[in-house]
């Protein structure tokens, strides 16, 4: 593009933003119409209700072990490596991903692997094995 057609372009559309403006057209009044209509918008939210953290939602009594194969313990880190099933109580699908353990002994006893079935939860919003024992 030329410097004339820039010049030009740059013209018209100052021309078009003055004349929107000098006829009343406010971005803040478009903001607030627009937020307060979007269905997807945020305005009118009670803000002040408690958030719930991962902590606070505990699994039953009664949770289900699922299936894992310890791939690498890190004493240094307190963290075990799982190979692991659907984790329904905390909605993760299957996969690979290291976990903090619950105690020292657990790191002790976890050997790279072994069959072996867990239970994670989260503790103090860190994802942790707080159950683990062989497969049965």
């Amino acid at each position: 593009m030329n410097m004339n057609k820039m010049t030009l372009l740059a013209a018209a559309l100052s021309a078009a933003l003055s004349a929107a403006f000098s006829a009343g057209f406010s971005l803040s009044a478009f903001a607030d119409t627009h937020t307060m209509n979007n269905p997807n918008s945020m305005a009118g939210m009670n803000m002040n209700m408690p958030m719930t953290t991962m902590s606070e939602k505990k699994p039953s009594s009664t949770q289900a072990l699922t299936d894992a194969t310890v791939v690498s313990v890190d004493k240094n880190t307190g963290m075990i490596t799982l190979k692991h099933g659907a984790l329904s109580n905390i909605h993760m699908p299957a996969m690979t991903m290291a976990y903090k353990a619950k105690n020292a002994e657990m790191l002790d006893s976890a050997k790279a692997g072994a069959k072996v079935q867990v239970l994670v939860e989260s503790v103090d919003n860190t994802l942790t094995i707080t159950t683990l024992q062989d497969q049965q």
